[in-house]
């Protein structure tokens, strides 16, 4: 049987030793640390085939956590396929910011358009257990892995196109959450994104058609006080604040990610 040295060795120069040594633990299931402290381990066939189709995958662009399966984000790991994009450290900052919200609050409402992974409704929902959170996608595919991430944290999946998917005994919200489509069709960032799903990457109008129509539909929807929050790009700022007063919404204003980019915009139903 080859040994975890020389596995490392044919992949090193082109994954590079770091990506190597996952993919190999990842086969071997076994933990980064255990490969740094015995090169000299022996791997199973099974262990090595495994590893060299995992090496294929991701030398053909494929993302990691599509051939793990998970991502962790905000401190757990969800479950991800190619229906659902992927968990980026980005995000956690609207649920940092949703989270500060809620504390106004004894029992909030949540809703969470575009859940995806349902990362977020189920974060926000497992930080502030009294939280009453919906999530909706269009994707069916795409809640199936969602509920498959949801646990016992009590979110209540739905499926249609924003404020479409909320039947009509819905509550007004006090807080509605989205990390919506905002590509713009044309933007040469694609092609770094050619795995995950372009249904939930692209808008049309320069990116901003998603974030325009849940801006203007959540005044029907927030409860009086009720705060919308939705993620977009680091050159969207000033447009999403301007949909957002058009839309009837106060106090409209954008944070920054820890890169320093415009990431989150909120605003208020007064």
């Amino acid at each position: 049987m080859a040994q975890v040295e020389e596995l490392l060795r044919e992949t090193r120069q082109t994954l590079g030793i770091f990506e190597s040594r996952l993919l190999l633990a990842l086969a071997m299931q076994v933990r980064v640390e255990r490969l740094v402290a015995h090169p000299e381990d022996e791997v199973t066939p099974e262990a090595e085939s495994s590893f060299r189709d995992y090496a294929a995958r991701r030398l053909a662009g494929e993302p990691y956590p599509y051939i793990a399966g998970e991502q962790e984000f905000y401190g757990r790991s969800f479950r991800v396929t190619p229906d659902v994009l992927i968990p980026r450290p980005d995000t956690e900052l609207i649920v940092e910011l949703a989270l500060e919200e809620l504390k106004r609050f004894t029992s909030p409402t949540v809703l969470d358009m575009g859940t995806g992974s349902g990362c977020i409704a189920i974060t926000v929902a497992l930080e502030n257990p009294k939280a009453e959170v919906w999530a909706s996608d269009m994707s069916e595919a795409a809640l199936e892995v969602a509920r498959g991430n949801a646990g016992k944290s009590g979110v209540r999946f739905l499926q249609g196109s924003w404020y479409g998917a909320l039947p009509p005994d819905a509550p007004k919200f006090d807080l509605i959450l989205s990390n919506p489509p905002y590509i713009d069709p044309e933007s040469p960032y694609l092609s770094d994104l050619t795995y995950e799903p372009q249904t939930a990457l692209v808008s049309g109008n320069h990116g901003m058609d998603d974030l325009k129509a849940i801006a203007e539909g959540a005044a029907a929807h927030l409860a009086p006080g009720g705060c919308l929050m939705v993620e977009h790009g680091f050159d969207q700022g000033e447009a999403c604040r301007k949909v957002f007063t058009e839309a009837g919404l106060s106090d409209a204003e954008t944070l920054k990610d820890l890169g320093g980019n415009d990431r989150v915009t909120r605003g208020r139903l007064r």
